[in-house]
């Protein structure tokens, strides 16, 4: 550290250093200052007198951490702007994750300015990101996924008025287990309290989010990501059962979970199982599963399917 500075530069330059190094010892922030020990601590003390958060933590494991809620000047963030960034850089980078790339070393940075239970969503979702952007992707309102991810963090049930791709509107109270990311969108995972279902709906087509006095508990083991992957395709107004020309081992990997589920019917045959609320692009995903197949439930996705087909026979004549 340059010698000349003040006390207060240098009170400063040790501040970012925490930022960028959360656990940091004193004995390690002293050898990144290029300071003794004392003079290390005595630059925290600095800091601790002009109201800046430091915790320290005792033990092996030990360290300093700068605390919740320390905004950094000159920008200040509100909950709303700061997840509205982090939604940004999600859609934008597939390094996102990574603390040691420069854009998940700044986004690290904005989750330490949140307030602690909006941080540990905001983390969730940056975790589960998908690993590279999507052209597809639609990013929504950061005032209802944060009204969301508020509700999550404190395990209060809401009332969402919801608009589905059909065009269908509705108003249901949910418990809101986890705001996930995947593949470009953003997905409010949570359970109807009229039904007892569970459901995943698009985060963009929420409209209002109410938050109630009513508390929940979620599923101790729930996994949002593979919890998300098992109902993208459950609960939609279309219902559609496929009799596949294939073995399970083989479309599991090449029919994408989120319009069904596969199940096996003998060891050439299978079934898959799903519902839409877009008959027209459910009948161009099974168009490209590349094997004969028969629609036996669902008379909007088998109209879909044959408006497909007479469109496809008239482009080749």
């Amino acid at each position: 550290m340059n010698k000349d500075l003040t006390p207060t530069a240098r009170a400063l330059v040790a501040l970012s250093v925490l930022q960028d190094m959360p656990g940091i010892t004193a004995e390690r922030l002293s050898a990144r200052l290029g300071v003794t020990e004392r003079a290390a601590r005595r630059y925290v003390a600095t800091l601790r007198d002009a109201g800046i958060p430091i915790d320290a933590t005792r033990g092996r494991y030990g360290g300093y951490h700068v605390g919740r809620g320390m905004r950094p000047p000159p920008l200040t963030f509100s909950s709303s702007e700061a997840l509205a960034v982090v939604m940004a850089v999600l859609d934008g980078h597939h390094d996102a994750g990574n603390p040691d790339a420069p854009v998940g070393s700044a986004l690290g940075k904005i989750l330490r300015c949140l307030p602690e239970a909006v941080a540990a969503q905001a983390e969730v979702v940056r975790r589960t990101a998908a690993s590279t952007p999507d052209a597809g992707a639609v990013r929504p309102d950061p005032v209802i996924t944060a009204q969301l991810v508020d509700a999550c963090a404190a395990r209060r049930a809401v009332q969402v008025a919801y608009r589905s791709e059909s065009g269908t509107e509705w108003t249901r109270a949910v418990d809101p287990w986890a705001v996930v990311v995947r593949h470009g969108r953003w997905y409010l995972l949570c359970r109807t309290r009229d039904k007892d279902t569970r459901r995943a709906y698009r985060v963009d087509r929420v409209s209002t989010v109410e938050q109630t006095a009513v508390t929940f508990t979620p599923p101790t083991d729930l996994d949002p990501v593979a919890e998300l992957e098992n109902h993208l395709a459950v609960g939609w107004e279309y219902a559609v059962e496929v009799t596949i020309e294939a073995s399970h081992d083989h479309l599991v990997r090449c029919v994408p979970r989120s319009i069904g589920r596969l199940e096996i019917i003998d060891e050439d045959t299978t079934r898959l199982v799903g519902s839409t609320s877009n008959p027209h692009w459910y009948a161009e995903q099974l168009a490209t599963i590349g094997h004969r197949f028969m629609i036996t439930t669902g008379d909007e996705v088998r109209q879909a399917t044959r408006q497909l087909a007479e469109r496809l026979l008239a482009a080749t004549n």
